[in-house]
């Protein structure tokens, strides 16, 4: 079944290796790489790499809108390209060889009405072709914070199922719209609660409260601590505890997620089966170094050992 991705600020990820941060003197880059990064052709990569139909949509624009292209289709995903006049963003990742990693992310291009009107019309031909659509990621500069709300609306009169997964005002007007399924991690609904949730109980409370909110399913993901998966109007609540693993690197980690999390919804499998394949992909990423794809064979390794357990309401 095919699924769409929407990816309305899309970046290039350049990461720069460092032996240490050395605060306000010269640190010394030792090597550097860039690759096609953000949420959604990090969500596109993955489902093309499990095997599931799909199609990204993007503006993008500049050299940095080429050099994702380009890396998009090394890696055979099929882009629906809107052309921009302002370049694409380019965020910066510095990692030392020990610490904590620092990461720069840009608000983006500024799309004109007449680009706009261009990503909507695409987007529409996108919901009469696709099964399922994803919402993933940050908006671009200036853009409204509803408009994750308008495409939610928009692929409701084709009776499209929509996974959203943002921030900020664009999650709380999208949680409005009614998506079919929403993927915050712990931050993001702690903010969207308004208070911070830590303990599983917490989670499992602010979870429900956004399931019926937007009268959808609601998955958090819990980093190394796995995931909830909640719909409150069908008292349904189930927990996963991720399998301990070497973490090389967690950028991303969430999008591999959501990727397997979307095509084990496109194929119609069990809401059960959504969290412990979810939890599976997402922890076999965080083993694979930064930009690269770990293999089937872990994945399915891993699934086989994510224990879903089923919470009583």
């Amino acid at each position: 079944m095919s699924i769409q991705v929407i990816g309305l600020n899309p970046a290039v990820d350049v990461e720069w290796r460092v032996e240490t941060i050395n605060w306000n003197e010269k640190t010394v880059i030792e090597n550097s790489r860039s690759w096609a990064g953000g949420k959604p052709p990090n969500v596109a990569r993955w489902l093309r790499f499990l095997g599931y139909d799909s199609s990204l949509l993007m503006p993008l624009g500049g050299e940095p809108g080429q050099l994702i292209a380009r890396d998009l289709k090394n890696w055979d995903v099929r882009l629906r390209r809107v052309p921009i006049t302002q370049d694409t963003r380019t965020n910066v990742m510095v990692t030392p060889d020990s610490g904590h990693q620092l990461r720069f992310n840009p608000k983006g291009p500024k799309l004109s009405t007449e680009e706009w009107a261009s990503v909507f019309a695409e987007s529409e031909q996108g919901f009469r072709k696709h099964r399922l659509t994803v919402l993933s990621g940050s908006l671009p500069r200036s853009a409204p914070a509803g408009t994750h709300a308008k495409l939610i609306r928009a692929a409701r009169r084709f009776e499209q199922p929509v996974i959203l997964d943002c921030d900020g005002p664009a999650l709380r007007l999208g949680v409005e719209a009614k998506p079919f399924l929403i993927k915050p991690n712990r931050f993001e609904l702690s903010q969207w609660l308004g208070r911070e949730v830590s303990k599983p109980a917490e989670v499992i409370a602010g979870a429900r409260e956004l399931s019926g909110a937007g009268s959808a399913w609601v998955f958090v993901s819990l980093d190394a601590g796995g995931g909830v998966l909640v719909h409150d109007a069908e008292n349904f609540v189930a927990v996963a505890k991720a399998p301990r693993v070497k973490a090389l690197n967690e950028v991303g980690a969430g999008d591999a997620l959501l990727a397997q999390l979307s095509g084990q919804i496109a194929n119609g499998q069990e809401p059960t089966e959504w969290l412990r394949w979810g939890i599976a992909t997402g922890t076999a990423f965080v083993q694979a170094p930064a930009g690269t794809l770990p293999n089937q064979k872990s994945i399915d390794r891993l699934a086989k050992s994510v224990r879903v357990q089923i919470k009583k309401p």
